[in-house]
């Protein structure tokens, strides 16, 4: 029996999820509801979402209300008779009366290993702990953040080299097979609903441009998760003589045998062209963006930037 799905979803992290219910034979995606289009770029141009244009050439209805609730909505979502809403990154808290609406009720895909980071980023929030690993959570929604009975995870490993972008992309992929082979076996009672343990739960809040300022008292290793984790979105900055400088990229060192402050930059480290002093080690930045250029590599960043050597950044 082919079973009906609704699927909602926004961003690219819930594009594999879709393709993979468009692709299974024994699922189809009667409809799409996502965010509405939204202004981005420099020219400020209407944007679709990465789920709405997938939607679109798979010739599938999609359907942008700015808040998923109200009679008009509740009876367009029923008008698709579903079986079963399938969420992933939509974007808004969804009420019970729109999770209770299908047969099977509403899934969710989640970018952790719940009850760990419950909540709005995190992928963000692992990489800022130090995780070793994370992965994807298919789970039964309810009422709550992130609270649901779970049916089935996938572990991820964390790579020291890892950003938040590329975390991203390799949760997002695992989720695709996963989400489907998981419906599949709910379906057929082969995979039983497990309830979370609310006491280990953690919490991921969402991210704003604020959190990426660097607390240069922190320890480099911290500081290096955060420039990791906030990769690319929203970024981690600083300020070099007024100017906001941005750091993209760089490695943690240990020791600090200049004895710099911390927020004290020396270009005559051994270990690094470019070292910044920390709360406890050095951090090499290697790829930056003072305000007003374009990102570039350490060594042409000091090109272009001379008598660096020991100033302090805010």
């Amino acid at each position: 029996m082919t079973r009906r799905v609704v699927f909602m979803g926004t961003p690219e992290f819930a594009v594999p999820s879709l393709q993979a219910l468009i692709d299974a034979p024994d699922f189809k995606v009667v409809g799409v509801v996502t965010q509405p289009d939204r202004p981005a770029g420099r020219g400020k141009l209407l944007q679709q979402s990465p789920v709405k244009q997938l939607a679109l050439q798979h010739g599938i209805e999609v359907f942008q209300p700015e808040k998923l609730r109200g009679t008009e909505v509740m009876a367009k979502l029923r008008s698709w008779y579903p079986h079963l809403h399938v969420v992933a990154a939509y974007g808004q808290i969804l009420k019970q009366a729109v999770l209770d609406l299908p047969e099977f009720g509403s899934i969710n895909v989640h970018a952790s290993l719940l009850p760990r980071w419950r909540g709005a980023a995190p992928i963000q929030a692992a990489i800022l702990a130090g995780d070793a690993v994370t992965g994807i959570t298919i789970m039964q929604m309810d009422a709550g953040l992130d609270t649901g009975p779970m049916l089935s995870q996938a572990q991820v490993e964390i790579l020291p080299y890892d950003t938040g972008e590329t975390l991203h992309n390799k949760l997002a992929a695992v989720g695709g097979p996963l989400l489907v082979n998981t419906l599949r076996g709910f379906l057929s009672h082969d995979i039983l609903p497990l309830q979370q343990e609310d006491g280990l739960s953690t919490y991921a809040p969402r991210i704003n441009k604020e959190d990426g300022k660097i607390n240069w008292a922190d320890s480099a290793i911290a500081i290096d998760r955060r420039v990791r984790a906030f990769n690319p979105w929203p970024g981690t900055f600083t300020t070099l003589n007024g100017q906001t400088l941005k750091l993209h990229l760089g490695v943690p060192l240990s020791g600090n045998p200049h004895q710099l402050k911390a927020g004290q930059i020396s270009i005559h480290d051994s270990d690094a062209p470019l070292v910044i002093g920390t709360g406890e080690g050095r951090y090499a930045p290697s790829r930056l963006q003072l305000e007003g250029r374009k990102a570039m590599g350490v060594l042409d960043f000091l090109n272009g930037v001379p008598d660096m050597d020991g100033v302090i950044l805010e």
